[in-house]
């Protein structure tokens, strides 16, 4: 009786010129990938954040969502490229984000308000305003269209899960090909998961435990992140190893207090330099 190495191999030979390759696993492509500046958030994501793809970020508040989103964004502004925030909510600090490493001026910020235009619909005179979620999906939409921006973060941090999961999947199916063909990195914050299948890289993240001084002042954030889902791998053989890697890390962000201190004692350090 023959092996089932054997029993392949003839299958293959039999239908190598109509189905060439029938058994043989198609081969995973590298992915350029861009660090988040968060070593153990890197080692999960095999590198850090797929360019061209859509990656969300999702889990309650204080769950570290928006600290690894701003330590993505510091690394490409501090490169000199340019980056866009859709603040649905407008809960964006800036100060903050300037501390983390962020630099403001290669940033855009957009800010949705609550005082909009009506809708262009010349059939209705009583047209509805455009909602805070409308404005973000068009910002996103005309920001990922035209082109020019490395990573483009839309925040729907706040956004009720309802709402969120009310998006078309058309609407992210468009996302999808436009990051792609614009080689744009868009970063998705959200309660729960809302691009379905046109997510490459689903992170869920979790609040664990917090570090303080004498019992009062806080220190750091401890933050557990796991990993649902990865659709691209930097293995190219088609016989490929199991990966090892652990679904899930921990990592540690520091107070944002903490941060200002530390970047107002380099600002200073630095103009103590200069004179």
């Amino acid at each position: 009786m023959p092996s089932s190495v054997a029993l392949r191999q003839q299958i293959e030979t039999a239908f190598q010129h109509r189905y060439p390759s029938v058994l043989t696993p198609s081969p995973k492509t590298i992915r350029e990938v861009v660090p988040t500046g968060i070593i153990r958030v890197d080692e999960l994501l095999n590198g850090g954040i797929p360019v061209g793809t859509i990656t969300e970020l999702t889990g309650p508040a204080s769950s570290g969502r928006t600290s690894i989103a701003l330590s993505a964004i510091a690394q490409r502004t501090c490169e000199g490229s340019v980056c866009a925030w859709i603040d649905a909510k407008d809960s964006l600090d800036p100060e903050s984000a300037a501390a983390t490493g962020v630099s403001l001026n290669h940033l855009l910020w957009v800010r949705c308000s609550d005082k909009a235009s009506p809708r262009p619909d010349r059939s209705r005179k009583d047209a509805q305003p455009w909602t805070r979620l409308d404005q973000a999906l068009r910002a996103t939409d005309i920001l990922l269209q035209s082109g020019g921006f490395s990573t483009i973060v839309l925040d729907l941090a706040d956004e009720s899960i309802e709402h969120g999961r009310r998006i078309p999947l058309a609407t992210w199916f468009r996302y999808r090909q436009a990051a792609d063909r614009t080689r744009c990195s868009l970063i998705v914050l959200g309660k729960a998961p809302f691009a379905q299948s046109s997510a490459a890289v689903v992170l869920e993240c979790h609040p664990s435990t917090v570090s303080s001084i004498s019992g009062t002042v806080i220190r750091n954030f401890n933050y557990k992140v796991q990993r649902r889902r990865e659709r691209f791998s930097p293995v190219t053989s088609p016989i490929t190893s199991i990966d090892r890697k652990p679904p899930s890390s921990d990592w540690t962000s520091p107070a944002a207090w903490d941060l200002v201190k530390r970047a107002s004692s380099e600002h200073r350090a630095t103009a103590e330099h200069r004179a």
